[in-house]
């Protein structure tokens, strides 16, 4: 059998992505990433999204090789964000007699990106699609992560392509299913994806979790990273977890600085919290940090520790950023302590503890404020902090 056909009569036809710097223009992408799309070859022909419009041609080149000279009856659209859907034009113009078929909200973005308004299927949720000896039928997820988005259900052969959920960043590099690939690399990806793509909509997430909860799936065919078949129940278990909110135990220490007193602070806690007995610790330097990594680490630890200068009365621009992620995100809870520094006027230490307040979280302690220079004084300060934090986790 052929690597691309996974299961028999269904194919990937999707691409990988080795070129792009940034996902959507904000995280980075250092393994590339794929766009998954996939031909049901039956009595009629569906195809299940699309790829990025900068990899049209050899989209269509992979689609000709299954084919070789029929049609595409349908092409299910289950997510309109562009990089499942942009080669949408080009395929209508290789295959004019194709029926898009979505829901009511996936046509009415349909119209507003692309134009198309002629020879579409308004579908419903939990109704079926018959291919021959297959059928596809249609569950709605909204807000995972857009509010169009559904998913498509094989019953006949156990399979669900799952639009954007339990995608992961990373290419496909030679295999395509989970059995084919070394996955190591994937479970940091796959937090990383999820909190800064899915992250603000975990009840969403819970909500579709449940719907899917009693179908029986044999294959998991998301729009990004391998197709999951041995590892479905770790899969589930991270995308379960994760928006439910809960995180293993550590230690995140996440500051800005500016001439290194604030880093000094940092750096004080967390050796303190070492010699708590406390192992993992992971720092970041926000003026470095791939923000990204931040996040995902944020989504991975249950304990935050957040840092700052006062600049210019306000907060360092990078922890202020940080902050707006994680009020974007809804995070309803992690174990949070926070340190801060000023020179003449102090704002650090009261602004992140109105943003604590503001969002829910209580501090375990006392924050500590240091004045001008770092000094010993400042130095037990931050002992105490990190011994307060290392005895309630």
């Amino acid at each position: 059998m052929n690597i691309t056909e996974i299961k028999e009569g269904i194919h990937y036809v999707g691409v990988n992505d080795r070129t792009k710097h940034r996902f959507e223009g904000l995280w980075s992408l250092p393994y590339g990433v794929s766009y998954n799309s996939y031909l049901v070859v039956d009595e009629k022909v569906a195809l299940i999204d699309t790829v990025d419009a900068a990899f049209a041609g050899e989209f269509l080149a992979n689609i000709d090789r299954i084919l070789h000279g029929r049609t595409i009856d349908y092409l299910v659209v289950n997510h309109m964000e562009p990089d499942h859907s942009a080669a949408m034009s080009t395929l209508r113009l290789r295959y004019p007699q194709m029926q898009i078929v979505g829901n009511a909200k996936t046509l009415q973005m349909i119209e507003g990106f692309y134009g198309i308004t002629d020879n579409t299927l308004c579908i419903k949720e939990g109704e079926t699609l018959g291919l021959g000896s297959r059928s596809l039928q249609f569950f709605m997820a909204p807000m995972v992560h857009w509010p169009e988005v559904m998913v498509s259900y094989c019953p006949e052969q156990k399979v669900l392509f799952s639009a954007d959920a339990f995608g992961t960043f990373g290419t496909l590099d030679g295999g395509i299913l989970d059995t084919q690939l070394s996955t190591d690399h994937y479970w940091d990806e796959m937090t990383r994806y999820y909190a800064c793509i899915v992250g603000k909509y975990g009840k969403p997430v819970q909500a579709a979790l449940k719907k899917l909860g009693g179908l029986q799936i044999d294959m998991i065919c998301s729009t990004h990273g391998p197709v999951w078949t041995e590892q479905i129940g770790r899969v589930i278990g991270i995308y379960d977890r994760l928006s439910r909110y809960e995180a293993e135990a550590g230690v995140v220490i996440a500051y800005g600085s500016m001439y290194g007193n604030t880093e000094r602070m940092a750096e004080c806690i967390a050796r303190s919290l070492a010699e708590c007995g406390v192992k993992r610790i992971v720092m970041h330097n926000l003026s470095s940090a791939d923000m990204s990594v931040v996040l995902r680490d944020i989504f991975k630890y249950d304990t935050l520790i957040v840092g700052s200068p006062t600049y210019n009365g306000e907060l360092f621009p990078e922890v202020q950023s940080l902050l707006d992620k994680i009020a974007a995100r809804s995070i309803p809870h992690r174990r949070f302590a926070h340190f801060g520094s000023f020179c003449w006027a102090g704002a650090a230490v009261r602004q992140i503890s109105e943003f604590a307040q503001k969002i829910g979280w209580e501090p375990l302690c006392q924050p500590v404020e240091m004045k001008q220079g770092y000094k010993t004084s400042c130095e037990e300060m931050c002992r105490t902090l990190a011994r307060s934090v290392a005895e309630q986790m």
